[in-house]
């Protein structure tokens, strides 16, 4: 008999091959016909109210802390690093299709706004990091970049930077292009990530402890890469890297479905499955083992002179997460021994003045033994500190007080397509917004028994997101899981702490490299 009707014997054969359990791939068709819930907004956090910042003097003081006390911890930096960097170079591949090298082509190269930015890249391609590199493949076959330069021949540039002819960046991940010009060599931004290691993620033996996730198919590029420099920072900086890879796993895909919300299928009858974002990561993230894990995308870096605000306010990020869990761990062993009411009143003024959430509406009406373990359930989770930035007009998410369906308010880190645009209320919150998450956090993720938490018991599955793609000329539907700093951390303790602008600098397209910060 099969328990799963709208799966064929072969689906399940397929479902199990790929590591997808058949009831989750129901749940997943259930979530394209029934569609996610929008966030219900309660008021855009903001300094004072959901957002800590701290003034100069506080920063140094828990940097101190945090260089005083993370000797005590095991500490792991976790870069997501899977990306391909293909759409980085997006505007140059439409170009190279388009440009003949004729005068009219040249004239709206000079005029049309639209081609800006290929025009920045050409003009300044000589400031990139890559450029010696790129001048070098080019020579093999007898182009050299400054003629062609000269003669406005630009594709054979573009072709020498993109395809396996030379560079081939458009097939590689993000962390192995170069990226920042230094006296000796050009650094990837995985060489960033191994200085920042060094400095706040040092153990008392001296060792660094730094995960990158990784694609398949750049798994073999990325461990050569990363093997050919590791020595050169260890002698550098006095340390030895344990450095650890994962990939996404298979058993994160999500299904794809056509319109009619069916399993969208092959010419052959074979389901579709479809990477469920980085979401998905947060199964590598419980794999790790450490107690104290800091969270940064692999292309957020600059080069050394401008690293001293990320790292001083790493460490304000680290340091007030030692004196909030030191807090948690005390309270939380005063519940377990009698509280009496004095302590219940000061376990809820902590609560409210310095962890994101307000406890349950009902709550001065319960019993005591129901505070008790409610208060402890609450303080025994997860808990993450999430550096917020000015929001300067960077796409992606913002910090938000959030209404639960139970009545509780809590701090989510939220995207614009959880929210409903057609809702005059909720748009408005939204657009009150003083803040952006640049994806900036360190998570203690062991419970106040020294017990790795079971993270995925604290995603909230309805915060899913579900986009319009295609295959082969046919529109389906894909569904993305919640997002790793969104819905899959909805459950746990959540604190922003305002941090410098000048600690968020991503390259999103090759022309960010031209910005001063990454010079």
């Amino acid at each position: 008999m099969n328990l799963f009707p709208m799966f064929t014997k072969e689906d399940l054969k397929q479902l199990q091959s790929h590591g997808v359990d058949p009831k989750v791939a129901e749940a997943q068709i259930n979530n394209f016909i029934k569609g996610f819930p929008f966030i219900n907004l309660d008021r855009p956090a903001i300094v004072g109210d959901g957002i800590k910042a701290f003034n100069a003097k506080e920063a140094k003081k828990l940097s101190y802390f945090y260089d005083s006390n993370s000797k005590k911890y095991e500490i792991l930096k976790f870069v997501p690093a899977s990306g391909a960097a293909s759409r980085m170079f997006k505007h140059l591949f439409e170009f190279a299709e388009i440009y003949t090298g004729s005068a009219d082509d040249l004239a709206k190269l000079q005029s049309d706004k639209k081609l800006a930015l290929v025009k920045q890249f050409i003009d300044h391609i000589k400031e990139f990091a890559f450029a010696k590199a790129l001048s070098k493949a080019m020579r093999k076959d007898d182009f050299d970049l400054d003629d062609c330069l000269t003669r406005h021949d630009y594709k054979p540039i573009i072709n020498y930077l993109l395809t396996e002819k030379g560079l081939n960046y458009a097939n590689l991940p993000k962390g192995v292009l170069m990226f920042h010009n230094y006296p000796d060599d050009p650094r990837m931004s995985i060489e960033e990530h191994l200085v920042e290691g060094a400095n706040y993620c040092k153990d008392k033996e001296k060792r660094a402890g730094i995960h990158f996730t990784v694609s398949p198919e750049h798994a073999d590029k990325f461990l050569d890469e990363i093997n050919r420099v590791k020595e050169k920072y260890e002698e550098l900086f006095d340390v030895t890297y344990e450095l650890t890879f994962s990939l996404q796993k298979s058993s994160t895909d999500t299904l794809a479905v056509d319109m009619n919300n069916k399993p969208f299928r092959e010419a052959d009858g074979k389901l579709v499955f479809r990477p469920g974002g980085h979401g998905a990561l947060i199964e590598n993230l419980n794999d790790r083992e450490s107690e104290v894990i800091f969270i940064k995308n692999i292309d957020n870096v600059v080069p050394d002179h401008l690293k001293e605000d990320t790292f001083l306010y790493k460490k304000v990020l680290g340091g007030y997460l030692f004196t909030l869990q030191d807090s948690i761990i005390e309270f939380i062993e005063i519940l377990e021994d009698k509280p009496d009411d004095e302590d219940i009143r000061t376990i809820l003024r902590f609560i409210k003045t310095k962890l994101g959430f307000a406890v349950d509406p009902d709550f001065a009406a319960w019993h005591k033994e129901d505070k008790i373990e409610y208060l402890h359930r609450k303080l025994d989770r997860p808990i993450r500190i999430c550096g917020m930035v000015k929001n300067e007009g960077e796409p992606g998410g913002g910090p938000f007080w959030v209404k639960e369906p139970n009545g509780e308010i809590s701090l989510q880190i939220v995207e614009s397509s959880q929210i409903n645009m057609d809702d005059e209320a909720q748009k408005a919150i939204l657009n009150q917004s003083t803040h952006f998450n640049p994806v900036d956090l360190v998570c203690g993720v062991r419970d106040y028994k020294g017990n790795n938490f079971d993270l995925r018991k604290y995603i909230d599955p309805a915060t899913g997101f579900i986009s319009i793609k295609s295959k082969d000329g046919k529109p389906l539907k894909a569904q993305e899981l919640p997002g790793l700093w969104n819905g899959a951390m909805a459950d746990w303790i959540t604190v922003f702490v305002e941090v410098p602008v000048s600690t968020f600098n991503p390259v999103k397209t090759v022309n960010d490299l031209l910005r001063p910060e990454h010079q």
